[in-house]
């Protein structure tokens, strides 16, 4: 996720006396902003409904044009806000995306015998962490550690940790590999929208549940390691994040 100049070209003064213009000034009001708000977002989210969380749009270039064009719609509602505060720290729960890596995940694990659950993103803004985590029930997941530092009011700079790909009884750590930064273009109370440095799109919601980590000591016969236990607890209707 240039600047450019202009010159303003003007031609020469002339004495003709012509009729001061006449400006239409349209008003917004709080509630007109809302509503606006509110009808780019159902817009997109029922462009996004059918997509499969991005399978479908890679193969549909007029679908994937429609919905950038909506999140850019969404975009200029969310103009001017902060959305780097404790509102952003939350457990994100996968819409869409046009990221590639995530999405060939998740299309071509039924050839290893399991599917993609939910593809989440967990931010924690105090303690400056992110994991993006994609779950195959039961029992497997993938998940990539980060540390963040909020650059500006829409933007977060991270780096990743570590990464991990875990079964029942194993895991496997894999290094981390690299670093980059998001501008969360919009955010209420259960929806988020994401534009990354390399140009990708995030459609995300909250989810109904907290996703965490903690640490287990433990051992296996070919793998000593410390496997993580995850952790669902429900989000209570109105309550925190």
């Amino acid at each position: 996720m240039l600047m450019a100049s202009a010159k303003l070209l003007l031609p020469y003064p002339f004495t003709t006396k012509l009729p001061g213009p006449r400006y239409s000034h349209r008003r917004f009001t709080c509630s007109s902003v809302i509503a606006q708000s509110g009808s780019a977002k159902e817009h997109l989210l029922a462009l996004i409904a059918d997509q499969d969380r991005g399978i479908r749009t890679q193969s549909d270039p007029a679908k994937r044009a429609a919905i950038v064009q909506a999140i850019d719609a969404v975009a200029s509602a969310g103009a001017g806000s902060v959305t780097t505060g404790d509102a952003l720290s939350a457990t994100w729960r996968l819409l869409w995306t046009t990221e590639k890596e995530q999405l060939f995940i998740i299309e071509k694990a039924p050839l290893f015998g399991t599917r993609a659950g939910d593809v989440l993103q967990v931010i924690d803004v105090r303690e400056r962490t992110l994991n993006n985590v994609i779950s195959f029930p039961p029992d497997g997941v993938f998940f990539v550690r980060s540390s963040i530092e909020v650059a500006s009011p829409q933007r977060v700079n991270f780096r990743f940790t570590s990464a991990v790909l875990r079964g029942k009884n194993w895991e496997i750590p894999l290094p981390p590999f690299g670093r980059g930064w998001f501008d969360t273009v919009y955010l209420d109370d259960d929806l988020r929208v994401v534009k990354d440095i390399r140009g990708d799109y995030l459609v995300v919601n909250r989810a109904s549940y907290n996703w965490k980590e903690c640490m287990e000591s433990s051992s296996s016969l070919w793998l000593k390691t410390q496997p993580v236990c995850i952790l669902f607890s429900r989000v209570k209707p109105g309550g925190a994040h």
